[in-house]
This record gives C-alpha cells, structure tokens and sequence, in this order.
C-alpha cells in the first residue's frame, strides 16, 4: 500500500520517547508531521532528526508537531533521542505496521544484495487527518526546510 497526497492519513498508535505513546487519535484536529527513518543514531538520520529539531520552534509556531518513526527497538531510539537532546516525539515501528501503511516499508538493494527497509519518506498531515504533503526517498539537505515551507502552504 502506498499512501497519496489528498488520501485521508492512516491511523496509528506507536509507543515512543519518554514514555509516551502517540496516536493519529491524540493528534485529530492538529497538522503534524511523521517522517520516516531507517536507523537511529546512523549519520544521515541523526542529520535529519537534528534538523528537525532546529526546525521545532519554527514549525511549532506554526501548530506543526513532529513525530519520527522507525523499525528499531525503543532502547535504541531512546538513547538516540538522549545523544542530541531530541524534544520531538520518536516513535517504534517495530512490527512496521504504520511503515506498511504508508508504503515506507519497501524492497532495497545494496550490492546487489535485495532486503526490505525503511524509505526514508515523510507526510505532512493536515488539520483534517489529510495528507497534504508527501516526500519519498528523501535527500536530507535541505529537507527541514522544504517541510517548513510547504507548512507555511497549510495556513
């Protein structure tokens, strides 16, 4: 399954940093990002994750909340989130349910070598649980500010 711009958000419900749990339910009614990652504390998601939290008070003045998911463990993602002070949600996809939903979760090949992983992508959700914005095999540089822009957009 693959998820389109205009398509209505797929619900979830992933445990996540701090001891929090976060829901497409907890954020009805509110614009939010969820951008996917392979691996915490790897160099591009630790780019990417430290570039959203630069991003945050931006983006919050905007009533955007940021949520990252990944495959990993919480353990991992905690500690990750710990090393670069992260205040934004990061939540475990261990089962990749949402992943699945989202069509995040898809057929890689490294060295000729295939295996499922996770596309770096992200969603920017409208306050009507609509998907308003969708970047797939993101590039990093760059992307915060791409996502503040198009937020800016959902006015």
């Amino acid at each position: 399954m693959s998820v389109a711009e205009g398509d209505k958000a797929p619900d979830f419900t992933l445990p996540a940093t701090g001891g929090r749990t976060v829901s497409s339910k907890q954020l009805k009614g509110k614009p939010y990002l969820l951008y996917f990652y392979p691996k915490a504390d790897t160099p591009g998601c630790t780019k990417e994750a430290c570039a959203f939290q630069e991003a945050l008070p931006q983006l919050g003045k905007i009533g955007i909340e940021v949520i990252g998911v990944s495959p990993d463990k919480m353990k991992p993602i905690e500690k990750f989130a710990e090393k670069y002070k992260l205040t934004f949600p990061l939540a475990s996809d261990e089962e990749k349910k949402v992943a699945e939903a989202y069509g995040t979760w898809v057929e890689k090949s490294m060295y000729g070598r295939s295996y499922m992983g996770m596309e770096r992508s992200s969603f920017l959700i409208d306050a009507k649980g609509k998907v308003a914005r969708v970047w797939r095999k993101v590039s990093v540089a760059g992307h915060a500010a791409e996502v503040l822009e198009a937020a800016k957009a959902l006015g």
